[in-house]
């Protein structure tokens, strides 16, 4: 894990692009009608109009309306990862060193969406082996887990989500998360995705609960403690 820790602003960079260019499968432009432009070219444009009529596609091709619940999915796990980036924004301006970890996990949160936007009873095998979600990044969020805990004094009370900017954003996104993880444990469970998948959401609010109170104690904020109302 030390080698996360190198350059980390440069780590979100390549992390990014590899993930965009080497594996071509974030869901955010799965369409496959989209083409990069040649030199001297401009870009697609940002709109495509497919979606007017209020359908979109999966990655597989498939036409569904946008309130079916992979796509409500989708639009979690990537409000999910707009909250993780502002907490980062806010982490950054106090310093702190586990920024990279927060990089890291919004690289995977496109994979996560890349999984679910993939949905088995439509894919075939090529689609099913470029959207495989595996155990490692749960693996990733135990040890970030356990070396955070390490650092941090024992929880004897129910916490409120505060302790400065950080942590609250942080809480925030904690939040987001059980909301994604709510949203795709029945796809899930109806065999549409891999079952790490929601088992990386489940673990991912675990750490940014502790990853909150970690910010709270670096920066010298005081947690609210929940007192029962008088």
């Amino acid at each position: 894990m030390t080698s996360m820790m190198i350059k980390p602003v440069h780590l979100r960079c390549v992390v990014r692009v590899c993930r965009l260019v080497s594996r071509h499968r974030t869901w955010i432009t799965s369409c496959s009608d989209r083409s990069f432009a040649t030199e001297g070219e401009k870009g697609p444009k940002i709109y495509t109009k497919t979606g007017d009529k209020g359908f979109s596609s999966t990655f597989t091709g498939e036409r569904r309306p946008k309130e079916d619940h992979i796509f409500e999915a989708l639009g979690n796990t990537d409000e999910l990862s707009s909250a993780i980036g502002l907490a980062r924004e806010f982490c950054l301006d106090k310093g702190h060193t586990f920024t990279h970890q927060l990089d890291k996990i919004q690289c995977i949160l496109q994979d996560v969406g890349s999984n679910i936007a993939t949905p088995r009873s439509s894919a075939r095998e090529a689609h099913i082996k470029r959207t495989k979600f595996t155990a490692q990044p749960i693996a990733d969020l135990e040890i970030w887990i356990d070396e955070l805990t390490e650092e941090l004094p024992p929880l004897t009370n129910f916490i409120l989500p505060s302790g400065g900017k950080s942590s609250a954003a942080l809480h925030l996104a904690r939040t987001v998360c059980r909301r994604t993880e709510r949203s795709v444990a029945p796809i899930v469970r109806s065999g549409e995705a891999d079952p790490d998948v929601a088992k990386f959401l489940n673990r991912l609010s675990d750490y940014l609960f502790t990853v909150a109170r970690h910010a709270a104690m670096k920066e010298g904020k005081e947690e609210t403690i929940y007192k029962r109302p008088q």
